[in-house]
């Protein structure tokens, strides 16, 4: 097993331990961590269920997709970061030498 999948794995089973610790079943774990899908992004979810301790599932699964969607958010600018630099380069070098960098 890589380090990458050992800390992967270490966080999942660290997400759906504090689950089940609020009533709930491990399938929600396991189902939470599987969407968030980076050991960062369940520690995240982590941080949340220990200062809020919600009780319902909705309300775990709502805190699930708002971490998701700020995910996605800044993959969207990073990516644009780059087109945006990529166009600057561009311009200041020109289209035919930036042309045959590509």
């Amino acid at each position: 097993m890589t380090d990458n999948r050992r800390e992967w794995s270490r966080a999942r089973d660290e997400l759906v331990a504090a689950i089940r610790q609020l009533g709930f079943p491990e399938e929600l774990g396991a189902q939470i961590a599987k969407q968030l899908g980076s050991p960062k992004a369940m520690s995240r979810m982590m941080g949340y269920l220990h200062n809020v301790k919600p009780r319902s599932a909705e309300l775990i699964v709502d805190e699930m997709l708002a971490i998701c969607s700020e995910i996605e958010a800044w993959k969207e600018k990073k990516a644009s970061e780059e087109a945006n630099a990529r166009y600057n380069e561009m311009l200041y070098h020109g289209l035919e030498d930036w042309a045959g960098d590509v």
